[in-house]
């Protein structure tokens, strides 16, 4: 793309030689101004850097610096004097200009300021489209649902985005937590400042302070240099919990007292350091069973959960499902240059009743694969994943109601979560993380429980 650079300056012979070297010798388009008011009655053709002139006829340079940045704060202003003076050059720079040159002008040196400042003004428009996308794409007009209990969540979510109350996410994975965190930052009073996630399960216990309040060099083995945490990071902004009820209790204190006082320690660090974030956590985990397991702290819980929100998982709210697959669908389209139309009368029924352990992330995946292997028109039943051709809503009530019927023998409780903790590790293969969030129990109360049963891994 070809750039545009406005010179402003009243003297012919400065205004034809500052041409030649930008336009003829550098290869950018030009237009020139012999005064202050014309440039800037030409704003609107865009420009992507201004050399502009101090001493003009009809109105000061640095005057015209103040209506450009008014303008636009990001576009460089190179200015250039006769004067020569220092004093002159600190009140430009103070204004917002890039840099300052005295006449005679060095052009080699010109040169590389215009360089520089160009890509620095390209960085900062980058910067500023991606920042536009994230908060056009969390706007609550991009969350797809028609179901009343996600209206519902929507009234909710509107109640705390003018205010700073700590807000308490709760849902199944794949729900979209993040999301509805990530919009109450996007449409808040905070949206202009950082959104900065951190997942409390993902994490070994060890760092987790460590990525949480950051640490000082020398602190511990391996702080080969200082760190800064995220506490530090979301400063002004929003720090999102991601998996709180899985954070150790040892750490659950700290994270109260940079809650309550707004004051944290780096690791292996004395000084007290300010923090002004808000707080939004999330879990998929009942944390009023934790805290009365001892497994999470009740004062740091009533302080998260001063506004608590619920989103319900997909198979409670099944008018969303097929709404949700028309959405996908027109996305994946655009993404992988697909022409899917929908899907047929089987696929649709077989969807709609599929429970979707996995809620939306597992139906948003689902579809994407579905269109990328789908060959026609319609979704067929043979590009669709086993578990959702071999599901049986039904034959899982009919156990159900076989397990609880009254002729069936009472199997003591003690029993029944022994053998549920074997099979959740049967059919994960052992991994005890995803088995945990199957049984929709803490990863901590799944390792006491296998402590308690003297259960193995993959047993």
């Amino acid at each position: 793309m070809e750039r545009l650079i406005f010179i402003v300056d009243d003297e012919p012979s400065i205004l034809k030689l500052l041409s030649h070297w930008v336009k003829n010798q550098w290869g950018y388009k030009v237009k020139t101004f012999e005064n202050g008011f014309d440039a800037l009655d030409n704003l609107d053709e865009r420009p992507d850097l201004v050399l502009l002139d101090i001493m003009l006829p009809d109105i000061n340079g640095n005057d015209v610096l103040r209506r450009i940045k008014q303008f636009n704060n990001n576009l460089p202003v190179i200015m250039l004097s006769a004067q020569g003076s220092v004093e002159v050059a600190i009140e430009s720079i103070r204004l917002g200009a890039y840099d300052y040159f005295p006449k005679p002008i060095d052009n080699n040196r010109l040169q590389t300021a215009i360089q520089n400042a160009l890509k620095n003004y390209e960085l900062h428009r980058r910067v500023e489209e991606l920042e536009n996308n994230i908060k056009k794409e969390y706007s609550f007009d991009n969350i797809i649902s028609v179901d009343d209990k996600m209206q519902q969540v929507f009234k909710m979510v509107n109640k705390v985005l003018d205010n700073d109350v700590t807000v308490l996410i709760h849902g199944e994975s794949g729900t979209g937590k993040e999301l509805i965190a990530r919009a109450i930052h996007y449409n808040g009073i905070r949206k202009d400042n950082p959104f900065v996630v951190i997942n409390c399960a993902s994490i070994p216990r060890e760092l987790l302070e460590s990525e949480l309040f950051g640490h000082e060099k020398g602190s511990f083995t391996g702080a080969y240099q200082k760190k800064i945490g995220k506490f530090e990071q979301a400063n002004g902004g929003t720090l999102f919990l991601d998996e709180i009820g899985e954070m150790e209790m040892s750490l659950q204190a700290k994270i109260l007292r940079a809650i309550q006082e707004k004051t944290f320690e780096r690791v292996g660090g004395n000084e007290q350091m300010q923090s002004d974030v808000r707080i939004i956590s999330a879990t998929n985990r009942d944390l009023t069973e934790a805290v009365e397991a001892k497994e999470f702290r009740e004062d740091l819980f009533y302080r998260l959960s001063s506004f608590p929100i619920n989103i319900p998982p997909l198979r409670d709210r099944r008018s969303d499902i097929l709404i949700l697959i028309d959405h996908f669908i027109d996305s994946f389209n655009q993404k992988h240059k697909k022409q899917i139309k929908g899907l047929n009368k089987s696929v649709r029924k077989l969807l709609f009743d599929y429970d979707w352990p996995g809620n939306v992330r597992e139906l948003e995946n689902t579809i994407e694969r579905c269109v990328i292997m789908e060959d026609g028109e319609n979704i067929t039943t043979d590009v669709l994943p086993p578990q959702i051709l071999t599901s049986d809503r039904k034959s899982f009530i009919s156990a159900n109601v076989a397990l609880f019927s009254e002729d069936a023998p009472v199997i003591p409780f003690e029993q029944l979560k022994e053998q549920a903790i074997k099979h959740a590790l049967k059919i994960t293969s052992g991994n005890i993380v995803d088995a945990a969030k199957k049984l929709k129990i803490g990863r901590a109360t799944f390792y006491r429980l296998m402590e308690k049963y003297n259960i193995e891994s993959g047993k």
